[in-house]
């Protein structure tokens, strides 16, 4: 591990890792991919017959339209409300309904799908990723109505080769990958005897958990790679072996309970998951529960919501056909997904964590561009432990 860890060494390691990439270019392919997203929900809005010949519609009678399942209604909503705050539809602030769309044609859409294709080439962009994103934008309609489901996009015939291009590959991942990963070795650097004790959680495809592996070459670690899917844990084992323990883990629902013991670990690590949680602040709460005294917690998060999820990744965010609930937490009724920054470090804040500073900084190409960031914290010396009953009682399934 490293002798000196720190965020600033966190940042150099991470800046290393994609220095062979056209940051400033990563600014306008982003802009370019959101644009494709505003062309494609436009596009669907409009083979649906929506807002022709100077007709205005509410937003539930778009949802009913598109024949939208209740759980994605949310996603029309942010539909018509990014289409009204780029321009290309209006909404009456009397009546409340939307009207006049800016429709494109067939030769602005295809354009724009070549000029994603041709502009993702030496951006760090995968090409597979391109492909998914190009993908579910053509088949909206039917991921609305749950015709398709995106994992089908995403995991085609079962490949996890396109999430793992996003996840690992893409320069913003590998930017926080490598990050994540020098703080978890810098931890290790401050356990005195025995091995690193290491829960991940939602660890996907292992896009982080590859890096984190790298930089604690050498070092002694205990790694519980968890995920609430059989299928990553598969995947976890193909690619890791025996060097990890593998376990089942719900972030809904109390870790305790999953057989978890309170103050085993060192480190907790979430990357791209915690923000699926109902409830953030109960989620961290229980996860510090885990963290012995002087324990990290590291997430990577998405900290800023773009176009082009409302195409594609924001229909794996829809309430799960069963469930009664979403978010109960700060974003509830905000049809809203991520969040900034500055709430994650008050989230840790009020669950007992003194907060690390977020990774890059604002100013950093990759924060401008993709929002991807590192957002950790270590238990607060002396903080209230809540009662572990509570705890079971708001994570319990709804």
């Amino acid at each position: 591990p490293d002798p000196t860890p720190s965020p600033a060494s966190a940042v150099v390691a991470a800046d290393d890792a994609v220095a062979g990439e056209d940051l400033g270019a990563l600014p306008g392919f982003m802009r370019l991919l959101d644009e494709t997203a505003l062309l494609s929900m436009a596009r669907t809005l409009d083979r649906a017959r929506l807002f022709r010949d100077g007709a205005a519609h509410t937003a539930e009678e778009v949802v009913a339209a598109l024949e939208a399942r209740p759980r994605h209604a949310w996603i029309v909503r942010r539909w018509l409300d990014t289409l009204t705050i780029e321009g290309r539809l209006r909404r009456d602030p009397d009546t409340g309904r939307f009207h006049d769309l800016v429709v494109p044609d067939r030769v602005e859409v295809a354009r724009s799908r070549r000029t994603v294709e041709e502009g993702s080439r030496g951006l760090g962009y995968p090409p597979a990723m391109t492909r998914f994103f190009l993908a579910s934008a053509e088949r909206l309609p039917l991921l609305l109505r749950d015709r398709v489901a995106l994992q089908e996009l995403l995991f085609p015939e079962g490949d996890s080769a396109t999430a793992r291009g996003n996840y690992r590959d893409s320069a913003p991942s590998r930017w926080a990958n490598t990050a994540a990963a020098k703080l978890v070795a810098g931890q290790a650097h401050r356990r005195a005897g025995g091995p690193l004790r290491v829960l991940e959680v939602g660890a996907g495809v292992g896009g982080t958990t590859g890096a984190v592996l790298e930089a604690l070459a050498g070092a002694p670690v205990d790694y519980l790679f968890t995920d609430v899917s059989r299928y990553f844990l598969t995947e976890g084992r193909a690619q890791f072996g025996e060097r990890l323990r593998y376990g089942l883990l719900d972030i809904d629902a109390d870790p305790a309970a999953q057989g978890l013991a309170n103050g085993s670990l060192d480190v907790v690590l979430a990357a791209n998951v915690l923000h699926n949680a109902r409830h953030v602040g109960r989620a961290l709460a229980a996860l510090r529960e885990l963290l012995a005294p002087d324990g990290l917690l590291v997430l990577v998060e998405s900290c800023a919501e773009h176009h082009q999820a409302l195409t594609s990744m924001y229909f794996l965010m829809s309430a799960r056909p069963t469930e009664r609930t979403w978010f109960t937490d700060l974003r509830a009724g905000q049809d809203r997904v991520f969040l900034t920054g500055p709430e994650w470090a008050g989230e840790l804040d009020a669950a007992g964590f003194d907060p690390l500073p977020v990774l890059p900084a604002a100013d950093h190409p990759l924060a401008r561009a993709a929002g991807q960031r590192v957002v950790a914290g270590r238990v607060r010396p002396g903080a209230r432990r809540p009662d572990p009953g509570a705890i079971a009682a708001v994570l319990a399934p709804v």
